[in-house]
């Protein structure tokens, strides 16, 4: 995967208005190192010049200093070894949602429509850590080992993915059922039994 993957991940990203002003970061695993954005960065105007590199314990390599997030990310790709993409978004519908009275490690999207279920499987809330510490990358760390897709109580959401096109797709998609589970939130609605969705 290469640098120019990542931006115009990051590109898509700001253009389907998932993080707004400068937050939300997204990295790729190339080989042994990861590629991130860096600190303080939008999402729309990175460039390759802007990416931070570190090795996969996380030590900065080169490049400007990364978003304060990193360690989350190396927490992610040490749980998942097949990502190769990790997006941290502070999207309006998953940031909503992450507000709700869920437990921690539940599912925090009600099982609507089989398309949510095959698109994102088990969605996983990691409890509330804050932004940048270690207790939140070992949070996330513990959760992605079931999930690839995750909200984070009180904070937005982290996709794992095989590349960044697809983490792309998958922060679109769990936008799409946060948004659902909003507008159907208290109203009754009927859900689907996750096993027997085919």
């Amino acid at each position: 995967m290469s640098a120019d993957e990542l931006v115009a991940a990051c590109r898509a990203l700001a253009a389907a208005g998932l993080s707004p002003g400068s937050s939300g970061n997204v990295s790729i695993r190339d080989g042994d190192r990861i590629v991130i954005t860096p600190t303080g960065s939008s999402l729309r105007r990175v460039t390759t010049a802007d990416l931070a590199v570190l090795d996969a314990d996380g030590i900065h390599v080169s490049g400007p200093a990364p978003t304060k997030e990193w360690a989350m990310h190396v927490a992610a790709y040490r749980a998942r070894p097949e990502a190769g993409a990790v997006a941290h978004l502070h999207s309006h519908a998953a940031t909503a949602v992450s507000c709700l009275p869920v437990g921690d490690g539940d599912d925090p999207l009600p099982h609507y429509t089989p398309y949510r279920m095959r698109m994102l499987g088990s969605v996983s809330l990691v409890g509330y850590a804050p932004p940048g510490s270690d207790a939140l990358a070992a949070a996330v760390g513990e959760r992605a080992r079931h999930s690839a897709c995750m909200l984070l109580a009180n904070h937005g959401s982290v996709v794992c993915a095989p590349d960044a096109l697809r983490a792309v797709d998958l922060c679109e998609e769990l936008e799409a059922a946060a948004e659902l589970t909003l507008t159907l939130h208290g109203r009754g609605a009927r859900t689907l039994d996750p096993t027997a969705w085919g």
